[in-house]
């Protein structure tokens, strides 16, 4: 359905009306990624972390610091998502022997196991895309990448 029929609205102009396209099917693709991750008692936050840490397995354990340079949501405050985390029992925390402040986190068996689980999750979430080719996402991966590229 084309925005203008969605939010019943008018446009200044084609770049207007492109901005709006791409906030408006944001959200609704967030909503539906969102109701996924509740199920499985998740904040989107806490997807990302976790995935994160599975990522970097080889890698860890890791600060805070290099996980709030991989977040999707650069405002996340980290320290609290590692710590509803932890109380869950998906990760594992420990204070850096150089610098107490840092914490040093993993994620756990318990935290693996989730995201092992959330597989079919992350197939619904990539059916979100279904109505476009393979290359149509490869194009659309350009233009958004084009869209961040902007001069400052």
């Amino acid at each position: 359905m084309k925005i203008e029929d969605e939010i019943k609205g008018k446009f200044r102009n084609e770049y207007h009306k492109g901005a709006i396209n791409l906030m408006y099917t944001s959200k609704q693709l967030g909503y539906e990624f969102y109701q996924f991750l509740k199920l499985h008692g998740l904040a989107e936050q806490q997807y990302n972390v976790l995935r994160i840490l599975r990522g970097f397995r080889s890698e860890a354990p890791l600060s805070i610091g290099f996980i709030k340079d991989r977040m999707l949501d650069k405002n996340s405050d980290v320290s609290r998502i590692v710590d509803r985390l932890f109380e869950k029992g998906f990760v594992s925390r420990a204070e850096n022997p150089n610098d107490r402040r840092q914490k040093a986190v993993e994620i756990t068996k318990k935290g693996l196991n989730l995201l092992t689980e959330m597989l079919s999750c992350e197939l619904k979430i990539d059916m979100l895309l279904k109505n476009l080719s393979h290359s149509e996402v490869e194009q659309l991966n350009h233009l958004l990448d084009k869209i961040r590229e902007r001069e400052e």
